[in-house]
């Protein structure tokens, strides 16, 4: 079934009540965020009448039982793998720039192309990494460390794992706020986690995009519950699961039991950088909501 829009709105109209009122008549549908707009998306077979349905009745207060709308079991609709992709360039575009540093650095083997993208620059010298001051490098205008690390993976799991949850968390936030939310967002939740990861573990080698992830959690967490919308609303499981992996990899359990070095600091700063950004943003979608 090929979903279309028929309804582009601004983001301060409530549709909560016109879409609980298909879920009763069993309309397949889903909202998305396009362009700062909330589009409705509805089978094309249906769209002329659900668009008659909500010029009548854009509240969805009317009785079910005395519309002319036949309630018909229908198949979620749900986006191919293209439309996806093409509602979702920045969030594609940091999962395919994370593949491209794997395959270069041979998930963290190729040490000689790694050394580009760490935080601190290093030199090999028998079995022994002789870490680069961070001023130095910073001297030497290599600003781009401060945030490269989130592309590096060291295994296919940590990258299979990350990747995951990036494309389901990033397009959320990229299909609601927009695509230099999201890169925005991604660079500051990088360079704040990345920083912190430093300041806790001192001269490592550390790297993946768990630190983001953490950032855009704790975004998503506060900003909904400022400003709930749909594409924010994940289930309670997903939050706990998070933070019970943090908690456990905080109390070092992770790591006896063959996980390898945890990089906490940079989970902690992200969630933290996270919950403050969707503070500060949900406050001023709801203020908007509200005005």
């Amino acid at each position: 079934m090929n979903g279309v829009p028929i309804l582009q709105l601004p983001l301060n109209v409530d549709l909560s009540g016109f879409v609980q009122m298909l879920r009763r008549l069993q309309v397949a549908h889903r909202v998305t965020e396009e362009h700062g707009e909330q589009v409705l998306w509805v089978d094309q077979a249906r769209a002329e009448e659900v668009r008659r349905l909500y010029e009548a009745h854009p509240e969805g207060d009317a009785d079910t039982q005395d519309l002319p709308l036949t309630a018909q079991p229908d198949a979620m609709v749900r986006p191919g793998l293209g439309e996806q992709l093409r509602t979702s360039k920045v969030t594609a575009f940091v999962l395919l720039a994370c593949l491209i540093v794997a395959g270069l650095t041979s998930l963290g083997e190729n040490l000689a192309t790694m050394r580009w993208l760490t935080f601190l620059d290093f030199r090999v010298a028998g079995d022994y990494l002789y870490f680069t001051p961070l001023d130095t490098s910073l001297q030497a205008h290599q600003w781009w460390r401060l945030f490269t690390p989130m592309l590096l993976h060291f295994s296919v799991l940590h990258l299979a794992m990350n990747g995951v949850w990036y494309w389901e968390l990033g397009r959320r936030i990229e299909w609601r706020q927009g695509p230099f939310s999201l890169l925005g967002l991604t660079l500051v939740f990088a360079l704040v986690s990345n920083v912190v990861q430093y300041l806790f573990s001192g001269p490592t080698l550390f790297g993946g995009l768990s630190g983001v992830l953490y950032g855009l959690l704790g975004h998503l967490w506060i900003y909904q519950r400022l400003a709930p919308h749909p594409l924010y609303r994940m289930p309670r499981g997903v939050l706990v699961m998070m933070l019970a992996w943090l908690v456990l990899c905080l109390t070092g359990v992770m790591s006896v039991i063959g996980f390898g070095a945890i990089a906490n600091g940079a989970h902690v700063g992200g969630l933290l950088v996270g919950c403050l950004s969707g503070l500060l943003g949900g406050a001023l979608a709801r203020r908007k909501l509200t005005a």
